[in-house]
């Protein structure tokens, strides 16, 4: 059976690693959509990949789009039955040279709204045996979050993530977040709610995926040294290329067996951060406006 696999956010940095390392350990049957909002550069990064083992194939794709996202799901319903491996990527950029008010409300609609797009649309098209990973972070455990928030996030439904997400960007804008507990850096709470949203998917599936051998998880790829990282750390003398930390993740998706362990997880090098952990000063060390 050919498998189909799609990546978004793929066309530059870790989503470009993900499929390209995709295309190298697929058959040549196969196939990967590399998916990105801007058609030049899905272009030249399919273009890139000439010559890979598997077939790659370009798709324009705005994750912020909700009913792109839908069309392309139903479109692998349709053509192929549905889809193999989903690699939920695509994130907003973030600046220090801005305020994080002013970037919110893109970077949450790319970053967060996206990825409920992606999970609502693509987890019914998931055939068995299929992996439906979010690209995360550490950030991504409930313990870096005030422990007034938690229960936002902890035990609840998509629905219930999706209106966390909305009350807190609301927040940001009329001023109060801060006096609510909401960390000032978007990219904390953005990665938790992130990781909420797969909890709440994978509660939903759990014991029909296991039986069928189904991967339902985020994953932490660790410090990966690319244009939107570099801004937010000083040290990077153990950051790793995009193509380096692709190879976990990868390693994750395509084995054989799946570890009930891992199973809506947040998974970083083989191994489950655990949910509860985190430290709520730890980043706010980090200095935003």
């Amino acid at each position: 059976m050919t498998r189909i696999a799609l990546v978004t956010g793929a066309n530059q940095g870790l989503g470009f690693a993900l499929a390209e390392g995709l295309a190298a350990r697929l058959r040549p049957q196969d196939l990967v959509l590399l998916t990105g909002r801007n058609a030049q550069r899905v272009e030249e990064a399919v273009t890139r990949l000439a010559g890979a083992n598997s077939r790659v194939e370009g798709r324009v794709l705005d994750v912020t789009d909700h009913d792109a996202v839908a069309a392309l799901a139903g479109e692998l319903r349709r053509e192929h039955g549905g889809v193999d491996i989903v690699l939920s990527n695509a994130t907003g950029p973030l600046s220090p040279e801005r305020t994080q008010a002013e970037q919110a409300d893109h970077y949450i609609a790319v970053s967060n709204g996206g990825t409920h797009a992606v999970l609502r649309s693509f987890g019914p098209v998931l055939r068995p045996g299929g992996r439906l990973i979010v690209v995360a972070s550490s950030f991504g455990t409930l313990g870096y979050l005030d422990p007034r928030l938690h229960p936002l996030f902890d035990g609840v439904s998509l629905d219930d993530v999706e209106k966390a997400v909305e009350s807190w960007r609301t927040a940001i804008h009329d001023g109060t977040s801060e006096a609510q507990g909401w960390p000032r850096w978007l990219n904390v709470p953005s990665k938790i709610a992130q990781v909420a949203a797969v909890r709440a998917v994978a509660a939903q599936r759990r014991e029909r995926d296991l039986r069928d051998g189904t991967l339902v998880a985020a994953v932490c790829p660790g410090l990966v040294d690319t244009r939107a990282s570099r801004p937010w750390f000083e040290d990077f003398s153990q950051a790793q290329t995009p193509a380096q930390a692709a190879g976990p993740v990868l390693d994750l998706v395509l084995a054989g067996h799946v570890d009930p362990a891992n199973y809506g997880e947040l998974v970083r090098f083989g191994k489950v951060l655990p949910w509860l952990g985190g430290d709520p000063a730890r980043y706010a060390r980090i200095e935003v406006s």
